[in-house]
């Protein structure tokens, strides 16, 4: 046990010194002129360094420090905080139910528009820093890829079990709108639900990845990828549950079907999309840099 211990402890350290060794030479390319930065004086390189983007490996970073708190929160403030989501993201199919309602269904550019609709429940939830359950498919899987645990993928479990499980609202003035909406995904097979989940999941780690560099551009990155999922007609669990359970709440499909048939499958190819493919992506890009 104490060959072991020690074993772990020089690993370790070694791993420590290669950390520094790297920081170090990042810190040397950065103060390092390049042939065209010789020729500026220094307010110029400052502007210059000011205009450069985050470095991967600074962006990974932002999103494993919120990661590693959002693990540690406590489970109430992770249910209020997923129900708060659930009811936000709701806007999303309210919106598109508004815009279809006033557009009539026969607009010769109904979904182009109406794909806008969505992005509204999305903003709402990610910049009020809510708990969208596929938001957090990357956000805390990176602490775990960084440091597998036992604890860690307990928390993983406990987080997304809080925050997976809430529904959606429905509006009595858009109602035919939305149960069309809602219809037209019913209509989907689960294989189809499944793998037209996966962009979407991908879609919504890619926002959240590129948020720390969006520089006050939030707003218009999380409307131009959230409107993509829209208007390329995938699946999403969150907003989709509002939609499916909107039938369910009409009478038009039981409870079993829209969990096995609809809700499920889509979940999975988020959970693909956004940890399976994403995450796994964005840790191997920065691994071999800490």
């Amino acid at each position: 046990m104490r060959d072991l211990a020690s074993e772990t402890k020089a690993k370790e350290a070694a791993d420590d010194q290669k950390s520094r060794a790297r920081a170090r030479d990042r810190q040397s390319r950065e103060q390092t002129p390049t042939s065209s930065e010789k020729s500026l004086t220094p307010k110029e390189r400052n502007t210059v360094a000011e205009h450069g983007g985050l470095s991967s490996l600074a962006v990974y970073s932002v999103i494993l420090r919120e990661g590693k708190e959002e693990l540690q929160r406590p489970k109430t403030s992770l249910w209020w905080s997923g129900v708060a989501a659930g009811l936000g993201i709701s806007t999303s199919v309210l919106a598109r139910a508004i815009l279809r309602a006033n557009l009539g269904s026969d607009h010769p550019y109904l979904t182009l528009i109406e794909s806008l609709g969505y992005s509204f429940g999305f903003v709402l939830v990610i910049l009020s820093r809510l708990q969208l359950f596929t938001e957090n498919t990357i956000t805390v899987v990176l602490p775990i890829l960084a440091e597998p645990s036992r604890n860690g993928f307990y928390c993983i479990a406990r987080l997304w079990g809080i925050v997976g499980v809430h529904g959606g609202i429905l509006t009595a003035d858009t109602l035919a709108a939305m149960l069309e909406i809602s219809h037209h995904l019913a209509a989907l097979s689960p294989a189809e639900t499944f793998l037209r989940g996966i962009p979407s999941g991908f879609f919504i780690a890619a926002i959240v990845w590129m948020l720390p560099s969006a520089k006050k551009s939030e707003v218009l990155v999380i409307i131009m990828f959230t409107w993509l999922i829209a208007a390329g007609d995938f699946t999403h669990v969150i907003a989709g549950s509002t939609e499916i359970f909107a039938l369910v709440l009409n009478g038009s499909m039981n409870i079993r079907t829209a969990l096995i048939d609809h809700i499920s499958p889509v979940l999975i190819g988020n959970i693909l999309g956004g940890t399976g493919l994403f995450a796994m992506l964005a840790y191997g890009q920065v691994h071999e840099e800490m």
